[in-house]
């Protein structure tokens, strides 16, 4: 923060010590008159609030310190009235408060990114009794994530959709999907209006192809410029990721994009306490809070581990290919120097990193 925008905090809890006898024209030397009890205060002020007030901060940490100090006098006045009562829910109420005043992650350091994680880490134990992993892994050097899709060998089957639901923690009562299958007709081209996205039937259907559709994670999205809050951003490594906390829910990188690539969850999403999965990244399938967007992130969780997206995996007829495209020898390059590719609305100009091709 710098010097303009500081603020200095300073506090007057009483007026001007008063004499011990009559000096307010009570008469008295003690006892519960206005003025005296003035005095005492001041005393007290001495002991205890002039080390919070008196030191030069910044707002965010004289809040906080003035918070914990009413938090420990609450707990001193009387334990039937506490407000923390033991220590768990002490240190509970201590993280809720730095989420609360925490920054952007793109904005934080390796230190503090680390610890805004470790943070959330335990307070899952906390709160749950069970222990989750969470990484804040950066971008590697020398990465560039890209996606490739065989339309040829697209069968309809959806196992990838399952799988990407399962993997990244996605609402089971709204039965999100990050990923889509459009079932179209054979000979009327790339029409998304008249596909069938949502088919009872058994795969393949004779006379149709299928196409999946989902985050493109673009050099130029478009979703990036518009956020008024710079809760989206693109990655080193081309992965267009979301601040869950940072977001505001007002949708409109959900309006620029040209894909139809982001969600947006009207309530908490809810998974089955055995079915969360517990490997996460901060920026990919931790749980989210309700009123804020989500989408693919190519499983960031698992990519930046050298593993290939959930829906890559769980393919049953190959019709799906992951890699890094700054790595000459990956399959994802040799499809892009082998097959004729294209890409959606390239006119566009958002060079989106989800190629497809047709053996």
């Amino acid at each position: 923060m710098s010097n303009n925008n500081k603020k200095w905090f300073s506090l007057n809890l009483g007026t001007s010590k008063k004499e011990s006898t009559g000096s307010c024209g009570c008469g008295k030397s003690s006892g519960s008159c206005g003025s005296h009890t003035n005095a005492i205060g001041e005393e007290r002020k001495k002991d205890g609030f002039d080390q919070v007030f008196d030191v030069k901060m910044d707002r965010r940490t004289a809040f906080r310190q003035l918070t914990a100090s009413l938090m420990i006098g609450a707990g001193a006045v009387s334990t039937s009235c506490s407000v923390i009562s033991d220590d768990k829910s002490k240190e509970k109420a201590q993280i809720d408060w730095e989420e609360q005043f925490k920054g952007n992650y793109k904005l934080m350091t390796d230190d503090e990114k680390k610890a805004t994680v470790d943070r959330l880490v335990r307070s899952y134990q906390l709160r749950k009794g069970k222990n989750i992993t969470m990484s804040s892994k950066n971008a590697e050097e020398n990465v560039l994530f890209g996606y490739a899709f065989n339309i040829s060998k697209c069968q309809g089957y959806m196992d990838c959709v399952s799988a990407c639901v399962e993997e990244n923690n996605q609402d089971r009562n709204s039965q999100m999907q990050y990923i889509r299958i459009h079932e179209m007709e054979d000979g009327k081209g790339f029409k998304f209006d008249e596909a069938d996205d949502n088919y009872y039937h058994e795969v393949p259907a004779e006379g149709h192809f299928y196409m999946g559709t989902q985050c493109f994670h673009c050099d130029n999205p478009p979703c990036v410029d518009v956020c008024p809050v710079q809760a989206t951003w693109r990655e080193d490594d081309g992965l267009v990721v979301i601040d869950y906390d940072w977001c505001v829910g007002c949708r409109y990188c959900m309006a620029a994009c040209p894909y139809d690539g982001r969600r947006f969850n009207w309530s908490t999403p809810e998974v089955p306490e055995n079915e969360i999965n517990n490997n996460q990244h901060y920026l990919g399938n931790r749980m989210r809070k309700k009123g804020v967007m989500e989408k693919c992130t190519f499983c960031v969780q698992r990519s930046r581990a050298g593993k290939n997206p959930a829906c890559v995996e769980a393919c049953p007829t190959g019709a799906r290919i992951f890699g890094n495209l700054l790595d000459p020898n990956s399959t994802i390059r040799w499809v892009l120097e082998n097959k004729k590719v294209f890409r959606l609305k390239e006119d566009l100009g958002t060079e989106p990193k989800f190629w497809y091709f047709m053996d």
